[in-house]
């Protein structure tokens, strides 16, 4: 290998593709982000995946052949038939460099925690706990057929059916009226009726209109929306539980939980999750900030399968790169 070398990391996410060339020595040579790499949030999932790929790589000024590694972390690889359609995001001509994909939540938890032992939440497009305990063991709250309903199309749809279920009073009127606005209805009974329309035919096009409208759910409940609050309490219900499933398998009294994603980073949910894990289950829990971004994960993934060491030299320019995620 040579100066001129350089590994991909991709993180595939539900929303969006981030990719960065980096080279053997920690320097980044260029990020991209385009579309979603899923195939069930986009059907050009594979055109937004190839498409990042080489515009990164022409604005790292670097070829196809002279990538020696890739690992690709995407939203929706939870078995291997899914490697059907994954596969195919990273095939550009010439790009024949070994190639890992990954379920992005092993990317998150590359980046966030740098391969030590802890528990990533991962709560926005998608949702997803995972932990990587002291003996090197990966689980996920899916192992145990655990989901945590936490992501921001689920709380948009559940504070939605509990507006229209009449679960509401005085101090959700703000957040009824920005819910009826972000429909493009004038009353509760328009949307009503188009709740009984299923809303929109696509679903694709439905969860992402149902997930947009996330944040003003958070907000909500920050400022005391009641229907918000309880909503969202739901959710961070669910979220400890997972937790605490995962961490009853470490061997420490100690475990470190980090938190990525709009929903699990909103500050209704850090705050009130943190509050309920001073007094969780199983473990004592010590919330930390994620130290890289999922892409990053990525990057040290592909360098470490090329056997490149990353040494605190590496960290610091790593860290040089301020990504929008953290």
């Amino acid at each position: 290998m040579n100066s001129e070398h350089v590994v991909i990391g991709i993180d595939g996410g539900g929303t969006y593709t981030r990719v960065m060339i980096c080279d053997l020595w920690g320097h980044v040579l260029s990020f991209v982000e385009r579309g979603s790499a899923s195939i069930y949030k986009d059907e050009k999932a594979a055109q937004n995946v190839q498409g990042a790929i080489a515009e990164a790589l022409r604005q790292a000024n670097r070829t196809n052949e002279q990538v020696v590694a890739l690992v690709a972390g995407i939203a929706g690889y939870d078995a291997p038939s899914d490697l059907e359609w994954i596969t195919p995001l990273t095939e550009l001509p010439g790009l024949s460099c070994p190639k890992w994909h990954v379920n992005d939540a092993v990317s998150a938890h590359s980046g966030a925690l740098m391969g030590k032992p802890g528990i990533v939440v991962i709560a926005g497009t998608g949702s997803i706990i995972v932990g990587s305990t002291e003996d090197g063991q990966f689980i996920r709250n899916y192992d145990f057929h655990h989901y945590a309903v936490s992501a921001a199309r689920s709380i948009a749809y559940d504070a939605v059916y509990e507006m229209l279920a009449g679960g509401y009073d005085e101090t959700d009127r703000p957040l009824l009226l920005k819910m009826l606005e972000h429909f493009g209805v004038q009353a509760i009974d328009q949307l009503a009726e188009a709740a009984k329309k299923g809303f929109a035919e696509d679903r694709r096009e439905r969860d992402k209109h149902f997930g947009d409208f996330a944040p003003v759910i958070t907000e909500a409940a920050e400022q005391g929306s009641v229907l918000a609050i309880r909503v969202c309490n739901r959710a961070i219900a669910q979220i400890k539980v997972g937790i605490e499933l995962i961490a009853a398998s470490f061997t420490s009294e100690e475990v470190a939980v980090t938190f990525i994603g709009s929903v699990a980073n909103s500050t209704y949910f850090l705050r009130t999750l943190s509050d309920r894990l001073t007094i969780g289950n199983n473990k004592r829990y010590s919330i930390m900030k994620p130290q890289f971004a999922p892409v990053i994960g990525s990057v040290l993934l592909a360098l470490k399968n090329v056997n490149v060491s990353v040494d605190n030299e590496m960290i610091s320019k790593l860290q040089e790169f301020k990504h929008p995620q953290l």
